[in-house]
């Protein structure tokens, strides 16, 4: 009986240790194997949308926000464990000392919970290869459509493309309706908010091949105001193929930060990439709240460009068009009412809860290539000027 537990044992690790190899071989090989990763993308990876993300669109709630609340939950009881394991060997020797009955063997349950854990995150790095870190390892968008596009450009070509999304949003924000407090509002539900992201994605598949697909329907978080404290829009859940949102965020970030996310389940990973695609997702849409919010999720990247590419000199700033007023009041993360209610709710200051957030970010991006991390999302000024100008 015992030879053959003991060859299920080695068997088991046989499969866990080839099943680890491959993960790693897999990872090494899309870094080195020229086109590998973009035959991955072309081929492999939307067998896992449409099937996988096809099924996990059926739960109207964020399916991987709560296998990440589950994540948390079994890596703290694996710390908690490891932890009451140790204390129990240091004080082993000295109750023994005292003819204690204290066992230095780690308990059966035990064993089977660590067991459970190794598995798990095999399965969660392997998920992840799939669904993520191959994706760092694909041509750019600028690769794919603008190959002969100029790499530099002008100052003035900056301003002239900055002055252009300027005036767009001034002309649109008088487009939008409003309620009696002057706060954009859409008229339609949630649901069809996300038909129109979807739309609008599709169209753009027919000028870029690579968007051309199945979308899932992008979900609201279920712990908005957590996320409002991170100050995050949205986020791409490998683990479910969704693409889930805040839904406390002030309504003119919805369909920009919709298209945003749905942009990875496309295989495009990069954030400046996603910026860029649901920006011209947005504009091209036909629907006027979604084209003011494509132009509004670039206008502060092209404005600051512009204010750094004068050397901060306020009267150049001001010598172009202005932002107007009714702008300004749209180009907001969350209303201020939110942020009271929010404020007076929470378990953790906002402030800290942002600090963290913004490190663990920089530190995930930086770990999966991109250099400069969180600034990458500035890169998106590149993109539109590749565009605009190619």
């Amino acid at each position: 009986m015992g030879h053959k537990k003991e060859k299920k044992i080695h068997r088991a690790l046989k499969i866990y240790g080839v099943w680890a190899l491959l993960v790693v071989l897999v990872n090494l090989a899309a870094g080195v194997v020229p086109g590998l990763g973009d035959w991955y993308i072309r081929h492999v990876f939307p067998i896992w949308v449409n099937t996988y993300g096809r099924f996990m669109d059926i739960f109207p709630f964020s399916v991987g926000e709560w296998m990440l609340a589950l994540g948390v939950a079994v890596v703290c009881v694996a710390l908690a464990l490891g932890l009451a394991l140790l204390v129990r060997g240091v004080a082993a020797p000295a109750a023994r000392s005292r003819n204690a009955d204290i066992s230095p063997t780690c308990p059966l349950w035990i064993r089977r919970y660590y067991i459970f854990f190794a598995w798990t995150l095999l399965s969660v790095c392997t998920v992840m290869t799939l669904n993520c870190s191959l994706l760092y390892q694909v041509s750019t968008f600028s690769e794919q459509y603008f190959p002969n596009a100029r790499k530099t450009h002008t100052l003035d070509e900056l301003i002239e493309l900055r002055n252009m999304v300027v005036e767009r949003c001034n002309a649109l924000a008088q487009e939008i309706e409003r309620d009696d407090d002057g706060t954009a509002v859409y008229n339609g539900s949630a649901r069809d908010m996300q038909e129109a992201a979807i739309r609008a994605m599709r169209q753009l598949g027919q000028s870029y091949g690579q968007l051309d697909g199945y979308y899932p329907h992008p979900k609201p978080f279920a712990a908005s105001d957590f996320f409002c404290q991170q100050h995050m829009q949205g986020y791409y859940f490998p683990f479910s193929m969704e693409a889930n949102y805040n839904n406390v965020m002030y309504i003119m970030n919805k369909p920009d930060t919709f298209c945003h996310e749905l942009a990875h389940l496309r295989g495009y990973i990069y954030e400046d990439e996603a910026n860029f695609i649901s920006f011209l997702a947005c504009i091209q849409s036909g629907d006027s709240m979604f084209e003011y919010s494509g132009y509004l999720s670039v206008l502060n990247y092209l404005d600051n460009d512009f204010y750094k590419a004068v050397g901060g000199d306020r009267e150049a700033y001001l010598a172009q068009p202005r932002i107007s007023p009714l702008v300004q009041a749209d180009n907001i993360f969350v209303t201020d009412r939110e942020w009271e209610r929010i404020n007076g709710r929470a378990l953790i200051d906002t402030e800290t809860v942002d600090k963290v957030s913004d490190v663990l970010r920089d530190t995930s991006l930086k770990a999966f290539g991109v250099s400069d991390g969180v600034l990458s999302y500035n890169r998106v000024v590149q993109l539109l000027l590749e565009w605009y100008y190619g």
